[in-house]
């Protein structure tokens, strides 16, 4: 069982960071956290939960996964 996660990046699409907010935030119950100043107008969020930090960051050439993966 994971107690913890440190730092895990996740690419996103561009302009998507209202539905990381809805998703991360409203739906997980997460703490979005600020950005260093550096780092902040590059878009994407931060979120926080206990042991878990999680930086979602955006790729302008963003693709999601041609096929789902997991069980079937």
């Amino acid at each position: 069982m994971l107690t913890a996660l440190d730092h895990v990046q996740l690419a996103a699409p561009p302009g998507s960071e209202a539905a990381l907010r809805a998703f991360y935030g409203g739906v997980l119950g997460m703490t979005e956290v600020p950005k260093p100043a550096g780092l902040a107008g590059r878009g994407g969020c931060w979120f926080e939960a206990g042991t878990v930090r999680l930086h979602l960051g955006v790729e302008a050439d963003f693709r999601g996964p041609r096929v789902a993966s997991g069980p079937r």
